[in-house]
């Protein structure tokens, strides 16, 4: 049974990427996914995408931008500048005289200080958020899991993706790229986890062939914040998301389902 509006908890307010690359021999485009911990409380052992929450100093930051965009959704969008970072070692959404050492250094300079402020300014760098594109927003406030997150999904693209990453073995123990449809095969075949939400993402993100394709789908489609439902259908409960949401699969039986 869902849980009653009233009793909802109260989402915490995160953020996460589907960063792609070119993939090789003019294949389908690779994104890049993570291993949590098994220590982890919330998708412990699951692959995922780069994020997490959002912190108090993302939440300052985009308050001090100005600019199109809200406070709010700034800080999300910040969030994940600093995440992807923090987990993978690789820079986006940002500006200035970037290179593979800097971006090391930077990446050593903001796990010593926890904000992306101090990073900015010592590395003379400039937000470009301009780079991240709105995908998704999922609040799963009607399961019960032990941390409900309520987690704006953003895209971006690498292009040749000639860039060096590295696990930072605390949240995350393990870094790889793989097409959507790989990591949908790896899923069936036990290889890796993916919980409800990763799953249906990757089923939206298999059908695009480019980038470009991607970024054009989210783009026309707003984004609409999706919180899955129960449904009984032919004997069996199902979790369900609404059907005009750009996702090819909408739903699952919920005795197969993995969550958080």
């Amino acid at each position: 049974m869902s849980t009653p509006e009233t009793q909802a908890p109260e989402g915490i307010p995160a953020a996460t990427v589907v960063i792609f690359r070119n993939g090789p021999d003019d294949g389908p485009p690779e994104i890049l996914m993570t291993i949590r911990s098994r220590e982890m409380v919330f998708a412990g052992g699951m692959a995922v995408f780069p994020g997490g929450r959002v912190d108090p100093a993302d939440f300052e930051l985009g308050a001090m931008m100005g600019g199109p965009l809200e406070p709010d959704e700034a800080a999300h969008q910040i969030a994940v500048v600093r995440e992807t970072l923090e987990e993978t070692g690789l820079v986006i959404g940002l500006s200035g005289e970037i290179d593979a050492s800097k971006a090391q250094a930077a990446r050593q300079f903001l796990q010593e200080t926890g904000e992306l402020a101090t990073v900015l300014d010592h590395f003379g760098w400039e937000l470009d958020l301009g780079q991240l594109t709105p995908f998704a927003r999922w609040y799963p406030k009607n399961e019960r899991i032990p941390r409900v997150y309520d987690t704006r999904f953003y895209l971006a693209n690498l292009g040749t993706g000639a860039v060096d990453i590295a696990a930072d073995l605390s949240e995350n123990t393990h870094l790889f790229w793989t097409s959507a449809k790989g990591a949908l095969d790896a899923a069936e075949k036990g290889d890796i986890k993916v919980i409800f939400p990763t799953r249906r993402n990757l089923e939206r993100l298999a059908l695009f062939s480019t980038f470009e394709e991607a970024k054009a789908q989210a783009e026309a489609i707003p984004v609409r914040t999706i919180t899955p439902f129960m449904e009984d259908m032919e004997g069996k409960t199902w979790l369900q998301i609404g059907e005009d949401l750009g996702y090819p699969v909408t739903g699952e039986p919920l005795d197969s389902v993995m969550r958080g």
